[in-house]
């Protein structure tokens, strides 16, 4: 049955009142598989496949994404290291303060995390927290065929950052 939803969310492109802004997760547009690395104490403990999906929507004034993990080809015949993601990312561009605001939900998790982001020289930093602990969310080494998304929470110390997950993502060819 439709209902005409995805006419109506996704656009064409950036809305031109976003100007260069619109760059910051317009090179990020598409879609994308990959692979999973959690960590603990520096190391990597566990792994699974990913896939991610980016579009502008609602009129091209926000960017919207779907992460899966496992991917949706290994849901099935694996488990994923303990890994059910399925969740979505809003991120809508605040002129006032020339930054994304972004929700990011996973409904299996029941997980809803909110980050402030922002271009930073050639990477995108979302900073919010989870749990009351700030986190920081990077997207990193952004090339037309690839790029790499970091997790970090703020250790204990209050000065350090630790790595929880590393994602290295290719392009889907359409």
């Amino acid at each position: 049955m439709d209902h005409g939803l995805i006419e109506a969310l996704v656009a064409p492109g950036p809305h031109p009142s976003l100007g260069a802004h619109s760059d910051t997760y317009g090179r990020i547009i598409g879609s994308w598989a990959g692979e999973l690395n959690r960590y603990q104490d520096g190391k990597s403990v566990a792994s699974a496949s990913v896939e991610a999906h980016f579009t502008w929507v609602l009129e091209g004034r926000a960017v919207q994404d779907v992460w899966i993990t496992p991917a949706r080809a290994d849901r099935q015949s694996s488990p994923g290291a303990g890994f059910n993601w399925y969740g979505s990312t809003l991120r809508v561009f605040d002129p006032a303060t020339s930054a994304w605001n972004t929700t990011w939900t996973d409904p299996a998790s029941q997980l809803r995390i909110e980050l402030v982001g922002r271009r930073q020289g050639d990477d995108i930093v979302q900073i919010g927290t989870r749990g009351g602990r700030p986190i920081r969310w990077t997207f990193s080494d952004i090339i037309p065929a690839s790029f790499t998304w970091r997790g970090h929470i703020l250790n204990f110390d209050g000065v350090t950052w630790a790595l929880e997950v590393e994602m290295k993502f290719q392009r889907v060819k359409a």
